[in-house]
């Protein structure tokens, strides 16, 4: 059976069927590590199937998942190949890893999902940035982490950013871009990041409706991430952003600005080595 209509996603994305429906995957991620962005129907994150599901998509057993309680800022965790596996969840909002018999999660509903892997299959990461770890630097802090503790250069590495919402639908006021300034991004990049209404495009129907002024900004997760990337040393080229809104999509993508407390949420996961049958 065919599957349903799906979201149109960027130039090097397609969508691969899997037990819950659909699942996202970057092609030029894929050729140096098995990965997905989870949807909707999978039910994240309360349902312990929707676990088994997830690590079966990627050919491993749910206890090779290595989860995170994300708490909005950009601390490592590291698992490297034979350490034993801590009974908790670490608090941390980037796990980077080369072992392959591992997937490596982060959760979203908003937030920009970051999956990294160097091109030679030697190390993954997944990290998780909302406005508070685009501000913390978590993408340049992920792509640190993959050469200080794997020897992976920033050149060797491809990055897919998985859905999340767009500047069309993330309105925030001053002291977020203030924060963001206050981190140290330059001004000019910053600019970039913090744009009119006109220029972010039309809100997703039936979104809360927030008041426009000259205190209003409407942020772009995803650029600044992308920005982030290009000035670490990951080449332009190799950086991959599925171009989906959370917000606009209400059948597949979970949202937490359109559905407040019951959105669920979706997973960004991979695993290291080179993709399966590639």
């Amino acid at each position: 059976m065919a599957m349903p209509t799906l979201p149109e996603a960027a130039d090097g994305f397609e969508w691969r069927e899997v037990s819950w429906g659909a699942a996202l995957r970057c092609e030029p991620l894929a050729r140096g590590a098995d990965h997905l962005f989870t949807t909707r129907p999978l039910a994240l994150p309360a349902d312990p199937a929707a676990w088994a599901s997830l690590a079966e998509a990627l050919g491993l057993p749910t206890s090779a998942l290595v989860r995170l309680q994300q708490v909005h800022g950009a601390d490592v965790f590291i698992r490297r190949r034979g350490d034993v596996r801590a009974p908790d969840t670490p608090c941390a909002d980037i796990v980077i890893s080369d072992d392959p018999e591992l997937v490596l999660v982060v959760q979203a509903a908003d937030c920009v999902p970051l999956l990294l892997a160097d091109r030679q299959g030697r190390a993954v990461a997944a990290a998780h940035a909302g406005w508070r770890g685009a501000a913390a630097g978590v993408p340049a802090v992920a792509v640190h982490a993959l050469a200080g503790a794997f020897g992976v250069p920033a050149s060797d590495l491809v990055a897919a950013i998985g859905p999340s919402i767009g500047p069309c639908c993330y309105q925030v006021g001053p002291e977020v871009r203030a924060a963001f300034l206050a981190a140290g991004h330059a001004p000019a990049a910053v600019a970039r990041w913090f744009v009119s209404r006109g220029a972010a495009g039309s809100p997703a129907p039936g979104l809360h409706a927030q008041p426009d002024g000259p205190d209003r900004w409407q942020l772009d997760l995803q650029r600044a991430v992308f920005d982030q990337l290009v000035a670490t040393g990951v080449p332009a080229a190799a950086v991959h952003t599925a171009g989906l809104c959370t917000a606009h999509h209400d059948r597949w993508l979970c949202s937490y600005r359109r559905d407040g407390a019951a959105a669920g949420r979706m997973a960004g996961a991979i695993r290291a080595g080179r993709t399966r049958g590639a």
